[in-house]
């Protein structure tokens, strides 16, 4: 079965390659990343003596969501346990190309394909005293060689479903695997129980690292005194990270927004053809880079990033696109201000949707009526928003403290 996975890798890697021969620009950043990494080892051989009094801790991410959820832990780790270096890796470009200059990093690279050989040469890249993987990657190879290395491997917001690759009639070798994992840091209760019903008692329930994160980024939040400007003493309704299907939902709304409201926009692609798109639908807006003193536009649009997790403290209630393409952005970070959250009906993969939607903090949308009526009693009922916003703050009050726990049972772990 190993030798089925690994040869599946390899297809993989050559279907990367044809792709990036095709033009494919993610591809062919996937590819060149990993090219010239290996020419950077072939160059610069480290012997083993050199990095013996050096201890690296081994943080891999997919790609910069759940960068994110390993970040909270990296900063906790490095202010507790700064003589441990940090070696970070991503398997996609949209990671590494973010944050290839992250800070607190050591060393960030692009993970090579998961093949035996790669795997063993990577393991001995450095002296690893523990490596944490974070969510969803599951590479074989590695994690054997991490376990034939005896180097203890975390999960870091792990979470299943009983639909999972690993509880199927087919899935006693990829369950096997799962005994190079020293613990696993999950997310919920029910991936907690379908561990536990497979022989795995080494599992701790902690939620997710990423409430963490953001709980940080609200209470840092700073301000922005063009918006608050621009919002001139009105109710703000934000969008953020929509795409066109959710865009032209909300310009269906626009005319029947009151007086005492504005909205600002922060699209997922702020390219300038997209925003002008945009400006096209909502005819009267402004864009975010030419605001001044004397605009009385009631549309914003955010043109720029970096600034919309911030923008949130703004905001009555936040509308957050994707829910209409293939799954919402982020929630948590409107969530942290106590906003009540809107979105369209893909939203089921993510447990802090489901889990609010169920609560009513937040609300899911199908259609133009449905956004009606939903913006329409969030902005009327007083007694209902306030019902909304305060299960949001009291759910991320419940969420938060999971680095906390990781970080005790990596001590506990490496020190016994």
């Amino acid at each position: 079965m190993r030798l089925l996975y690994t040869t599946a890798i390899r297809l993989y890697s050559l279907g990367a390659q044809a792709a990036a021969c095709l033009g494919h620009a993610k591809a062919k950043q996937w590819v060149e990343g990993r090219r010239v990494f290996r020419q950077a080892q072939r160059q610069n051989v480290v012997e083993p003596d050199e990095t013996q009094a050096e201890q690296w801790i081994w943080f891999h991410a997919a790609s910069l969501g759940e960068f994110e959820q390993g970040r909270p832990v990296i900063e906790a780790l490095k202010e507790s346990q700064p003589q441990f270096k940090i070696l970070l890796s991503f398997f996609s470009p949209s990671g590494y190309e973010i944050r290839k200059n992250y800070p607190l990093a050591d060393e960030v690279l692009y993970l090579p394909s998961d093949t035996p050989r790669h795997a063993t040469e990577w393991v001995h890249r450095h002296h690893f005293v523990a490596a944490f993987f974070i969510k969803y990657e599951f590479w074989f190879n590695y994690m054997r060689a991490l376990k034939e290395a005896n180097i203890p491997l975390f999960y870091i917001s792990l979470i299943l479903k009983p639909d999972s690759y690993f509880f199927q009639w087919y899935g006693s070798w990829f369950r096997k695997q799962l005994r190079a994992v020293s613990h696993f840091f999950v997310q919920d209760e029910t991936t907690s129980k379908l561990l536990k019903n497979s022989g795995f008692d080494n599992v701790t329930i902690c939620g997710d690292t990423r409430f963490d994160r953001v709980a940080a980024i609200a209470q840092q939040a700073k301000p922005f005194p063009e918006i608050e400007r621009f919002i001139k003493g009105r109710k703000c309704i934000i969008a953020g990270s929509t795409w066109p299907p959710d865009e032209h939902l909300l310009a269906c709304f626009m005319s029947q927004l009151p007086d005492d409201y504005c909205l600002i926009i922060a699209p997922h692609d702020v390219s300038a053809s997209h925003v002008s798109k945009i400006k096209a639908m909502f005819p009267e807006s402004v864009c975010y880079t030419d605001l001044d003193s004397e605009q009385t536009s009631k549309i914003l649009i955010v043109n720029t990033i970096g600034i919309l997790n911030q923008l949130y403290q703004y905001a009555r209630f936040v509308y957050i696109g994707g829910g209409f393409g293939v799954n919402i952005h982020n929630i948590q970070e409107p969530v942290t201000f106590g906003c009540p959250v809107v979105f369209g009906p893909k939203y089921k993969s993510f447990k802090e949707a489901v889990d609010l939607v169920t609560m009513q903090g937040a609300f899911s949308v199908r259609n133009e009526e449905d956004l009606r009526r939903v913006f329409n009693r969030l902005m009327d009922d007083e007694a209902f928003f306030n019902k909304a916003s305060l299960t949001c703050r009291d759910y991320l009050k419940s969420q938060v403290g999971a680095t906390e726990i990781i970080l005790k049972g990596f001590k506990k772990a490496l020190f016994l």
